[in-house]
Protein backbone atom coordinates (compact mmCIF):
# COMPACT_ATOMS: atom_id res chain seq x y z
CA UNK A 1 0.00 0.00 0.00
CA UNK A 2 1.49 3.38 -0.92
CA UNK A 3 0.58 6.40 0.96
CA UNK A 4 -1.01 8.12 -2.06
CA UNK A 5 -3.59 4.60 -1.99
CA UNK A 6 -4.30 5.09 1.35
CA UNK A 7 -4.90 8.94 1.51
CA UNK A 8 -7.07 8.36 -1.52
CA UNK A 9 -8.98 5.61 0.03
CA UNK A 10 -9.38 7.94 3.21
CA UNK A 11 -10.97 10.69 1.14
CA UNK A 12 -13.73 8.23 -0.54
CA UNK A 13 -14.63 6.72 2.54
CA UNK A 14 -15.02 10.26 3.49
CA UNK A 15 -17.20 11.94 0.92
CA UNK A 16 -19.03 9.00 1.45
CA UNK A 17 -19.83 9.46 4.72
CA UNK A 18 -20.64 13.29 4.29
CA UNK A 19 -23.24 11.99 1.59
CA UNK A 20 -24.88 9.24 4.22
CA UNK A 21 -24.27 6.12 1.37
CA UNK A 22 -23.82 3.30 3.24
CA UNK A 23 -20.71 1.34 1.94
CA UNK A 24 -23.04 -1.77 1.02
CA UNK A 25 -24.92 0.79 -1.69
CA UNK A 26 -21.65 2.29 -2.78
CA UNK A 27 -20.02 -0.90 -3.71
CA UNK A 28 -23.32 -2.53 -5.05
CA UNK A 29 -23.65 1.65 -7.30
CA UNK A 30 -19.89 0.79 -8.09
CA UNK A 31 -20.30 -2.75 -9.18
CA UNK A 32 -17.71 -4.52 -7.23
CA UNK A 33 -18.79 -6.75 -4.29
CA UNK A 34 -18.52 -5.04 -0.30
CA UNK A 35 -15.20 -6.45 0.52
CA UNK A 36 -12.92 -5.66 -2.60
CA UNK A 37 -15.05 -2.09 -1.97
CA UNK A 38 -13.79 -1.96 1.80
CA UNK A 39 -10.08 -2.67 0.45
CA UNK A 40 -10.18 0.46 -1.59
CA UNK A 41 -11.26 2.71 0.99
CA UNK A 42 -8.43 1.38 2.95
CA UNK A 43 -5.99 1.91 0.42
CA UNK A 44 -5.28 -1.97 0.49
CA UNK A 45 -6.44 -2.36 -3.66
CA UNK A 46 -4.76 0.03 -6.51
CA UNK A 47 -7.41 2.25 -7.99
CA UNK A 48 -8.33 2.15 -11.48
CA UNK A 49 -9.28 5.64 -13.28
CA UNK A 50 -12.66 4.35 -13.99
CA UNK A 51 -12.95 3.33 -10.34
CA UNK A 52 -12.32 6.80 -9.60
CA UNK A 53 -14.14 8.73 -12.13
CA UNK A 54 -17.02 6.39 -11.28
CA UNK A 55 -17.12 7.07 -7.68
CA UNK A 56 -16.82 10.95 -8.46
CA UNK A 57 -19.74 10.80 -10.42
CA UNK A 58 -21.78 9.32 -7.71
CA UNK A 59 -20.65 11.49 -5.22
CA UNK A 60 -20.92 14.45 -7.35
CA UNK A 61 -17.13 15.75 -6.88
CA UNK A 62 -14.24 16.55 -9.21
CA UNK A 63 -12.38 13.70 -9.30
CA UNK A 64 -9.52 15.79 -8.20
CA UNK A 65 -11.27 16.55 -4.82
CA UNK A 66 -10.96 12.29 -4.24
CA UNK A 67 -7.50 12.33 -5.52
CA UNK A 68 -5.81 15.05 -4.32
CA UNK A 69 -8.01 16.32 -1.72
CA UNK A 70 -7.74 20.18 -2.78
CA UNK A 71 -10.59 21.35 -4.92
CA UNK A 72 -9.89 23.05 -7.42
CA UNK A 73 -9.92 27.11 -7.35
CA UNK A 74 -10.25 27.95 -10.97
CA UNK A 75 -13.23 28.65 -13.58
CA UNK A 76 -11.98 30.62 -16.33
CA UNK A 77 -8.70 28.86 -17.20
CA UNK A 78 -6.15 26.36 -15.81
CA UNK A 79 -2.56 26.24 -17.42
CA UNK A 80 -0.30 23.81 -17.06
CA UNK A 81 3.01 24.03 -18.18
CA UNK A 82 5.41 20.98 -19.74
CA UNK A 83 5.94 17.91 -17.61
CA UNK A 84 4.14 19.73 -15.03
CA UNK A 85 0.44 18.01 -14.32
CA UNK A 86 -0.47 16.54 -11.35
CA UNK A 87 0.79 13.24 -10.48
CA UNK A 88 -1.60 10.44 -10.24
CA UNK A 89 0.89 7.61 -9.06
CA UNK A 90 -1.43 4.46 -9.35
CA UNK A 91 0.60 1.79 -10.51
CA UNK A 92 4.11 0.68 -11.72
CA UNK A 93 3.77 0.57 -15.68
CA UNK A 94 1.29 3.93 -15.59
CA UNK A 95 2.20 7.27 -15.32
CA UNK A 96 -0.95 9.81 -15.34
CA UNK A 97 -0.73 13.73 -15.26
CA UNK A 98 -3.56 15.66 -15.23
CA UNK A 99 -3.58 18.76 -17.22
CA UNK A 100 -6.67 20.79 -15.75
CA UNK A 101 -6.28 19.70 -12.02
CA UNK A 102 -7.07 23.56 -11.21
CA UNK A 103 -10.24 24.45 -13.05
CA UNK A 104 -13.40 23.74 -11.18
CA UNK A 105 -16.59 21.75 -12.37
CA UNK A 106 -15.18 20.48 -15.69
CA UNK A 107 -16.95 18.65 -18.33
CA UNK A 108 -14.13 16.98 -19.36
CA UNK A 109 -10.97 15.74 -17.32
CA UNK A 110 -7.66 16.01 -19.37
CA UNK A 111 -4.65 13.58 -18.48
CA UNK A 112 -0.90 13.25 -20.34
CA UNK A 113 -0.75 9.10 -20.26
CA UNK A 114 2.93 7.20 -20.32
CA UNK A 115 2.27 3.76 -20.68
CA UNK A 116 5.46 1.56 -20.11
CA UNK A 117 6.15 -1.69 -21.88
CA UNK A 118 5.70 -4.60 -19.68
CA UNK A 119 7.42 -8.08 -20.14
CA UNK A 120 4.78 -10.39 -19.95
CA UNK A 121 2.70 -10.49 -23.06
CA UNK A 122 -1.23 -10.97 -21.27
CA UNK A 123 -3.75 -9.19 -21.79
CA UNK A 124 -4.51 -5.74 -19.72
CA UNK A 125 -7.61 -5.98 -17.17
CA UNK A 126 -10.28 -4.12 -19.14
CA UNK A 127 -12.11 -1.06 -17.46
CA UNK A 128 -15.37 1.11 -18.26
CA UNK A 129 -16.94 3.64 -16.64
CA UNK A 130 -19.38 6.40 -17.78
CA UNK A 131 -19.07 8.86 -20.55
CA UNK A 132 -17.09 9.29 -23.36
CA UNK A 133 -13.43 9.24 -23.86
CA UNK A 134 -11.05 10.23 -26.73
CA UNK A 135 -7.47 9.65 -26.90
CA UNK A 136 -4.35 11.20 -29.00
CA UNK A 137 -1.14 9.01 -29.51
CA UNK A 138 1.63 11.74 -28.52
CA UNK A 139 4.51 8.54 -29.26
CA UNK A 140 5.44 5.40 -29.21
CA UNK A 141 2.92 2.75 -29.87
CA UNK A 142 0.11 1.27 -28.04
CA UNK A 143 -2.52 -1.43 -28.36
CA UNK A 144 -5.87 -0.47 -27.52
CA UNK A 145 -8.41 -2.87 -26.73
CA UNK A 146 -12.37 -2.30 -26.65
CA UNK A 147 -14.66 -4.98 -25.91
CA UNK A 148 -13.56 -8.10 -28.27
CA UNK A 149 -11.50 -5.33 -30.90
CA UNK A 150 -7.90 -5.08 -30.72
CA UNK A 151 -6.57 -1.38 -32.45
CA UNK A 152 -2.98 -0.77 -32.85
CA UNK A 153 -2.09 3.03 -32.44
CA UNK A 154 0.59 4.64 -33.75
CA UNK A 155 2.08 8.50 -33.25
CA UNK A 156 -0.81 11.02 -34.44
CA UNK A 157 -3.32 8.34 -34.36
CA UNK A 158 -6.46 9.10 -32.05
CA UNK A 159 -9.67 7.15 -30.68
CA UNK A 160 -12.96 8.57 -29.04
CA UNK A 161 -15.05 5.96 -27.63
CA UNK A 162 -17.93 5.49 -25.57
CA UNK A 163 -15.97 4.53 -22.24
CA UNK A 164 -18.68 2.13 -20.88
CA UNK A 165 -17.70 -0.44 -23.05
CA UNK A 166 -14.78 -2.19 -21.12
CA UNK A 167 -11.60 -0.44 -22.29
CA UNK A 168 -7.81 -1.00 -21.80
CA UNK A 169 -4.66 -0.06 -23.34
CA UNK A 170 -0.96 -1.79 -23.39
CA UNK A 171 2.47 -0.42 -25.03
CA UNK A 172 3.67 -2.27 -27.77
CA UNK A 173 7.44 -2.47 -28.67
CA UNK A 174 10.67 -1.45 -26.24
CA UNK A 175 9.27 2.14 -25.94
CA UNK A 176 6.39 3.87 -23.80
CA UNK A 177 3.36 4.70 -25.36
CA UNK A 178 2.15 8.45 -24.50
CA UNK A 179 -1.05 9.68 -25.23
CA UNK A 180 -3.11 12.46 -24.21
CA UNK A 181 -6.48 11.23 -22.54
CA UNK A 182 -9.78 13.16 -22.53
CA UNK A 183 -12.43 12.04 -20.38
CA UNK A 184 -16.10 13.59 -20.99
CA UNK A 185 -18.02 13.40 -18.03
Amino acid sequence: MTEQLSEIGGRLAALRDIMDIPTEKMAEDMKTDIDEYIAYEQGERDFSFSFLQNAANILGVDIVDIISGESPKLTKCSLVRKDKGYDIIRREAYDYKHLAFTFRDKKAEPFMVTVEPKKDSGEPVLHSHEGQEFNYMVSGTMEFYLDNNIYELNEGDSVYFDSGIPHAMKAVGNQPAKFIAVVIK
